[in-house]
């Protein structure tokens, strides 16, 4: 894909930080992905598609978890999310909907400030692990989710959906991994509460593969539900 303009310069990033990017993000037993762009060394973007940095991990998205089974914490009703908002970064967007591409890997946005919802994972508010993929930036432009990894424990998100109610969730982690070693089942897996993962790609751009090497995962759970 062409990604047109330049990125905007946003330095190396390294260590616990940086689908879709998403993702970079992810599809039932195949790949997940997302296109994220960063810059260069010197703050000159890298010239690879951006659009191609795509992390990749083996997941099956559907949790196990059922209603009836021992729960923890508020819980809603399924109903798609239309907004999502974290107030310590100053960042909102629009949710879209993501599928699943013919080749089994999940969509990604189609532009920097949008972030997408699998379909296949719950609703946010509902039981199980929402997730929720955005580019940290998109033909010059920075993504919704480009200071992901910058969240700090404790901080806020929240999901405007669209039967009029608000999921409000606290972030319990913040982590970053190697694509060859994406936490599959922590992400995906069974919950007894009202999880949200937020991913996006991460770490150092190789210049090589045209991929970055990690993914950045927020993790949250369900603390207030309006009405509640």
């Amino acid at each position: 894909m062409d990604t047109g303009d330049t990125p905007v310069p946003a330095g190396r990033r390294r260590g616990r930080f940086t689908l879709l990017a998403v993702v970079g993000i992810l599809t039932v037993t195949a790949a997940v992905t997302i296109g994220l762009a960063v810059a260069g060394p010197d703050g000159e973007p890298p010239r690879p598609d951006a659009s191609a940095a795509a992390p990749a991990a083996n997941a099956s998205p559907v949790p196990a978890t059922k209603p009836g089974e021992l729960t923890a914490g508020p819980l809603m009703a399924s109903s798609t999310p239309r907004r999502v908002s974290i107030p310590s970064l100053k960042a909102t967007a629009a949710i879209v909907t993501l599928g699943l591409q013919a080749d089994g890997a999940m969509q990604v946005p189609d532009n920097a400030t949008e972030v997408g919802w699998f379909t296949k994972a719950p609703a946010p508010g509902a039981l199980g692990p929402a997730v929720l993929a955005g580019h940290v930036n998109w033909k010059g432009r920075r993504g919704t989710f480009f200071d992901l990894g910058k969240l700090a424990v404790g901080a806020g998100i929240t999901v405007d959906r669209q039967d009029g109610s608000t999921a409000m969730f606290t972030v319990t982690k913040v982590e970053q991994y190697p694509k060859d070693r994406f936490p599959t089942d922590e992400v995906y897996g069974a919950t007894n509460h009202a999880a949200l993962r937020l991913i996006t790609c991460g770490g150092e751009f190789d210049d090589t593969t045209q991929h970055y090497r990690d993914n950045v995962i927020v993790y949250a759970r369900l603390a207030h539900a309006h009405p509640a």
